[in-house]
């Protein structure tokens, strides 16, 4: 169990503790003896027997001793006595063979709790191996060192240009204010000239207002974009106008997928099915004019049972059929959400097991840490950028003229 604060002062007292050397002197005995319990709690479920509990002299394998090796912590290098097996099969985890340095323990829980596994897991994980438990607070305490990094990442210096800038949002379930409530996390997926991607940043207290997207699109700003060719946005409040006065060059693409759901939303189930196909007559029609000419039909036919369909698109339709100008290829990337679906899933894998996240700060802090490590494995170009980037050369030349 953690010592709780009269045991810890009765320790310190019987040391007689007055510097800062004799508090690391200290410090590194306690660490010393906490990894070497460890040590022997791992072999001990490694061979299956406690300490001088075997019984059966014919087991293939036993205790034989303990070596010697001496590790690099926080507080100065201690010398370890790790247990031995007679067969040489123990490898141990808390400090491997070969390892040195055991100052990262802080980093083993932070990468536990950036797989999804909450502070209790965490607390019980290391139990099961090491027989050592941690308060639920002190996890805590190391996983919140990781906020200043994520503060850090957030506001970051960005590239002049991007190509592309997704931005959606993720529901969740938060505590505020003494109750539960239903929030959102926007982010924004930047594509850059090479046809790679980065997350640009998070904004977990967002607010749908064209104020609050102006701050946003300012930020972008201060952090050293220049332009953005295409925004391809939700159809959230206000945030057409503020793309526009902080961008004014930049074309908007709105979600066609978000609009057909919504669309969609309040139809018959008798009629699901023919009024989506008739959706896809304008979204996937070869022209704009085709387009146009399909959203016609479709208003006509559907506006006795349905007109609110028809409306909305149309009220939307210029930043709706911005992707018409493009080749098919650049349009999949647009009108599909395959680039933020994959997002959402890197994201959902880790807070799978939040039902209500505790805090803001806790969200942010595993946000972060699952984009990191989503960003590991985006090393590449996205799929068809060689055939897409030409496209996207000619449109926007006159932007562009430092990447030719």
């Amino acid at each position: 169990m953690a010592l709780d604060r009269e045991q810890m002062k009765k320790l310190l007292e019987e040391r007689g503790i007055k510097t800062p050397a004799e508090l690391e002197e200290f410090l590194r005995d306690v660490a010393r003896e906490a990894v070497e319990i460890c040590l022997d709690g791992e072999l001990t479920a490694h061979l299956g027997y406690e300490k001088h509990g075997r019984t059966d002299d014919s087991a293939e394998n036993a205790r034989n001793g303990y070596g010697e090796k001496t590790v690099n912590t926080k507080w100065g290098e201690i010398k370890l006595h790790p247990p031995r097996d007679r067969a040489g099969t123990f490898n141990p985890e808390i400090v491997k063979k070969r390892q040195r340095d055991i100052s990262g323990i802080e980093d083993k829980v932070i990468s536990m709790y950036a797989k999804g596994m909450s502070t209790r897991d965490i607390r019980d994980h290391i139990y099961d191996i090491y027989g050592h438990e941690l308060s639920a607070e002190t996890i805590s305490v190391m996983t919140d060192k990781v906020l200043d990094s994520a503060r850090e990442w957030q506001s970051r210096p960005l590239q002049k240009t991007y190509v592309i800038v997704f931005m959606d949002g993720i529901m969740d379930k938060r505590r505020s204010e003494g109750s539960i409530k239903q929030g959102t996390v926007y982010h924004l997926v930047g594509i850059d000239v090479k046809g790679k991607k980065t997350c640009l940043g998070l904004y977990v207290g967002a607010a749908e207002s064209a104020k609050y997207w102006m701050g946003v699109m300012n930020e972008l700003k201060n952090r050293g974009v220049e332009d953005v060719l295409i925004f391809a946005v939700d159809n959230l409040a206000g945030i057409s106008d503020a793309i526009h006065a902080v961008f004014p060059k930049s074309d908007i693409q709105k979600c066609i997928v978000h609009q057909i759901r919504n669309s969609l939303k309040h139809v018959s189930y008798k009629d699901l099915r023919e009024v989506s196909t008739d959706l896809k007559t304008i979204y996937k029609a070869p022209t704009r004019d085709e387009a146009e000419r399909a959203l016609e039909q479709f208003a006509v036919k559907w506006k006795r049972k349905y007109p609110y369909i028809a409306k909305s698109w149309y009220a939307n339709w210029a930043e709706l059929s911005t992707f018409f100008k493009y080749s098919s290829a650049l349009r999949k990337v647009l009108y599909t959400t395959n680039i933020i679906e994959s997002f959402h899933r890197g994201i959902r894998k880790v807070t799978k097991n939040r039902t209500i996240f505790p805090s803001e700060d806790s969200i942010l802090k595993l946000y972060y840490l699952a984009i990191q490590d989503m960003e590991k494995r985006w090393t590449g170009s996205m799929l068809h950028w060689t055939s897409i980037f030409p496209e996207i050369l000619i449109e926007y030349e006159d932007r562009l003229r430092g990447f030719v």
